[in-house]
């Protein structure tokens, strides 16, 4: 059924513990000292650890293992047997994390029942652990445009190693499903996944957060670092992590090792570092806000993120996704979209990104009326004061003092690069949208000063100005 490992300077209580234990159908190992205890559980964690307190001619006394196996392996579950009990004894193997406290001599029953308990309950949290990390591996990559494309070609490239990423782009941008992805398609898929909120956290609460605390009235607190031993921590928001933590983070990637709050132990972890960052920390370190070091050793592989506006071509896909995503986790109408409501989405401005259009799918659904397709008048409109009349264009301060010449170019020129961006850099999709012949559009693109230039990994459209600085 499961391994056991029975540490106990009387060998005919360790044999006769096993020899009970292997009736039970438990397969056992045995250990006299705590060098050998040590030395098995290095080899191979047992399933439970049933450990005396007291172990004759050995370096470590009980209490020392139990502490190194929490430490290095908090997930084993320890029953405690003593033939010298005491209620401080017992207290403090309880505080380092023991299961159950057991005097000699003990009633065999009484230690099988702790035992099936104690391996019940390690059990249900590897299952609910597990189950939490299968929602990490259900965090969907959903896209199709070219841009999207190049991301996932770079995700795939860094999922098989554990070099540190550092993924940049826009609030809302999906860079925490991005971090999941490598996760999910990694060989640390079955360990943890872990976020750190880093904009989130009060900055004199993030070390006890991170390096979890140690306390005589409360004993050790496992911080997320050591919950995510094993997998990978995610550094969300990393730029607003406090500069007095940034220097300890860096001592932990340097040594994978720390110390917890109010403690003295080394707490050893095998991690994989994930960051992300809407800011541009070069300029974060230039006022001091950002260590240096602490850049260069998450900066291992750099991955951008695009925002919404430069895959617009995926919001038609993103939007189906999200509706079915909304029908079966809240029973919200599953409803399709009209053309053009996919065609004024992919118009709009999206400040908030992927995370805004999730929003505005999610309303719509809420507020809408029916179960048929979304039309274009359910979504919000972005310019105009209420009342105009329907079909109505109406001109912003800007546009409106100009001479009709210029007006009319300045007009062309907003819509043709809103539907080239749309439509993803593609021109002949753009003509046939617009009424216009392929040649016919080149030449009033040129006209307009219009120019496609390749932009995370796709074709945007933009002013030849802009190129131009862009490119010094």
């Amino acid at each position: 059924m499961s391994d056991i490992l029975i540490v106990d300077d009387e060998r005919d209580i360790r044999e006769l513990i096993g020899d009970i234990l292997e009736d039970e159908g438990y397969s056992t190992r045995l250990a006299g000292n705590s060098t050998d205890a040590m030395a098995e559980i290095n080899a191979e964690p047992p399933a439970l650890l049933i450990l005396d307190i007291w172990l004759k001619d050995s370096k470590m006394d009980g209490i020392d293992i139990l502490k190194t196996v929490k430490r290095d392996n908090p997930d084993i579950p320890v029953v405690i047997i003593s033939g010298h009990g005491n209620i401080e004894i017992a207290v403090a193997a309880i505080k380092q994390g023991a299961y159950d406290f057991i005097e000699k001599p003990f009633n065999i029953d009484q230690l099988l029942v702790v035992i099936r308990r104690a391996m019940e309950a390690s059990t249900l949290r590897r299952e609910n652990q597990k189950l939490k990390r299968g929602e990490v591996r259900q965090a969907e990559m959903i896209g199709e445009s070219p841009g999207f494309r190049a991301l996932v070609s770079q995700l795939d490239k860094v999922t098989k190693s554990n070099g540190r990423v550092m993924l940049t782009g826009p609030a809302g941008a999906g860079k925490d499903v991005a971090a999941r992805y490598i996760h999910a398609q990694s060989n640390r898929a079955g360990a943890p996944f872990v976020t750190v909120n880093c904009a989130g956290v009060e900055p004199e609460m993030m070390e006890a957060m991170l390096f979890g605390r140690e306390s005589s009235k409360r004993g050790v607190e496992p911080g997320l670092l050591e919950q995510a031993h094993g997998g990978v921590i995610y550094f969300d928001e990393v730029a607003d992590m406090p500069v007095g933590t940034q220097s300890k983070i860096l001592r932990v990637l340097v040594d994978q090792q720390f110390q917890r709050v109010g403690g003295n132990d080394k707490v050893r972890v095998d991690l994989r570092v994930i960051s992300s960052t809407n800011r541009d920390l070069q300029e974060e370190i230039a006022v001091g806000r950002f260590r240096e070091e602490l850049y260069h050793r998450l900066n291992v592989v750099p991955i951008a993120v695009p925002s919404l506006a430069d895959r617009r071509e995926d919001i038609p896909v993103l939007t189906r996704h999200f509706i079915e995503a909304f029908h079966a986790a809240q029973g919200l109408p599953h409803r399709d979209v009209t053309d053009d409501a996919v065609a004024l989405m992919q118009t709009m401005s999206w400040p908030g990104n992927v995370r805004q259009l999730k929003n505005l799918v999610e309303r719509v659904l809420i507020l809408g009326d029916g179960t048929g397709p979304i039309e274009a008048r359910e979504l919000p409109q972005e310019s105009g004061p209420e009342g105009d009349g329907e079909g109505r264009v109406v001109l912003s301060g800007t546009l409106a003092t100009l001479p009709l010449r210029e007006a009319r170019e300045a007009f062309e020129r907003e819509y043709l690069l809103t539907q080239i961006n749309r439509f993803g850099g593609n021109i002949s999709r753009t003509a046939s949208f617009v009424g216009m012949e392929r040649s016919a559009l080149h030449r009033k693109l040129k006209s307009l000063g219009v120019v496609t230039s390749a932009k995370a990994g796709a074709r945007v459209a933009l002013m030849e100005d802009d190129r131009m600085i862009d490119a010094s």
